[in-house]
């Protein structure tokens, strides 16, 4: 997941906080508020994480809405990858890998 999908830590963000607020169906704006990132870093990286499977994106009157995918293998998924977070050991590894794709 790490290497594959969840390889930036604005997707990383993005993850915990649709993990966080699983219901929500935001703007790519409201989103990139609620983390406090940039819009122009957050957008692209939404669309790869939709790309991915792990959110989809609805369009509503012109305006791009993100959720958490539906389906429940990929919440499960990233359940885990929360989970494991809190272990502090893992934490330090999947920001190592992190890194190592930004290079």
């Amino acid at each position: 997941l790490i290497q594959d999908r969840i390889n930036t830590f604005i997707k990383w963000d993005l993850i915990r906080f649709f993990h966080d607020n699983p219901h929500t169906s935001e703007t790519a704006e409201t989103i990139a508020r609620h983390i406090g990132r940039d819009v122009r870093t957050v957008e692209p990286e939404l669309l790869q994480l939709v790309r991915d499977g792990l959110l989809e994106m609805d369009n509503l009157t012109g305006l791009r809405i993100f959720t958490l995918a539906d389906d429940e293998p990929v919440r499960a998924l990233i359940d885990r990858f929360m989970a494991a977070c809190g272990d502090r050991q893992f934490r330090v590894k999947a920001i190592y890998h992190v890194i190592s794709n930004l290079r």
